[in-house]
C-alpha cells in the first residue's frame, strides 16, 4: 500500500473515498521507466492512465517526415492520459513517453466509468477544460515573450526541468529564438 499512498491521496482529493480507492489497488501497477520508454504508442488504443510518482512524461505526435510535435508535458503528482482518445474511444494521435527515468502507477481508465468514480471523472474533466482554455489563451493571445514570462511566473518548474528545445516547441518558437529571448530578458533584469 505504501507505494500507492500518493495515488490514493490524488483520488481522495478528487472526491473518492480512501476505502473505494484502496479496494481497487489490485488493478494498479507500479512501473519503473527509462528515458524515452513508450507507455502508449501513437495509433494504439488507450486503456490506462499513468500517475507520475517521479520523473516526467510527454505526449508527442511523430509525423511521417520525422517532425515531432509535443502536445503536453506531465509532472510528478499528475495523472497522464489523452482525454480525447479516452472520451471518444479512438486510437491515440499522440505517443505517451518518458522524458527521463520515471516511476509511475498504471491505472485502468475503466475505473472512471464506475459510478463510484464519477466525482473523479467530473473533476478531471473540469481541470482539463480549464487547463486547455488557459493554454489556448496563452498561445493565441500572447507574444512569444509573454508566453515565456507566463512559464516563468506560473510554471517555473517547467523551466527547471525541461530543456530549451522542449520549452521552445511548447511556446511555438525555435530554440534559437528562445535563446535570444532569454538573453534579452536577462539583460533587461
Amino acid at each position: 500500500m505504501s507505494k500507492f499512498t500518493e495515488v490514493v491521496k490524488f483520488f481522495f482529493d478528487l472526491g473518492i473515498s480512501e476505502q473505494m480507492v484502496t479496494s481497487q489497488l489490485f488493478q494498479f501497477k507500479s512501473l519503473s521507466l527509462k528515458a524515452s520508454e513508450v507507455l502508449l504508442a501513437q495509433g494504439a488504443e488507450q486503456e490506462y492512465g499513468y500517475f507520475i510518482v517521479s520523473g516526467m512524461l510527454r505526449a508527442c505526435h511523430y509525423g511521417e517526415s520525422g517532425l515531432e510535435r509535443c502536445k503536453e508535458f506531465y509532472f510528478e503528482g499528475e495523472l497522464c492520459f489523452l482525454y480525447s482518445s479516452w472520451l471518444q474511444g479512438v486510437a491515440a494521435q499522440y505517443q505517451l513517453e518518458a522524458i527521463c527515468d520515471a516511476e509511475v502507477i498504471k491505472i485502468p481508465l475503466s475505473l472512471l466509468a464506475l459510478p463510484q468514480f464519477l466525482p473523479a471523472k467530473v473533476a478531471l474533466l473540469q481541470r482539463q477544460l480549464i487547463f486547455k482554455e488557459q493554454k489556448e489563451a496563452l498561445l493565441l493571445l500572447n507574444t512569444p515573450e509573454q508566453r515565456y514570462r507566463h512559464l516563468q511566473k506560473y510554471w517555473p518548474h517547467w523551466l527547471n526541468k525541461l530543456n530549451n528545445i522542449q520549452i521552445a516547441s511548447y511556446i511555438g518558437i525555435s530554440p534559437v529564438s528562445l535563446s535570444r529571448l532569454k538573453a534579452r530578458i536577462k539583460r533587461e533584469n
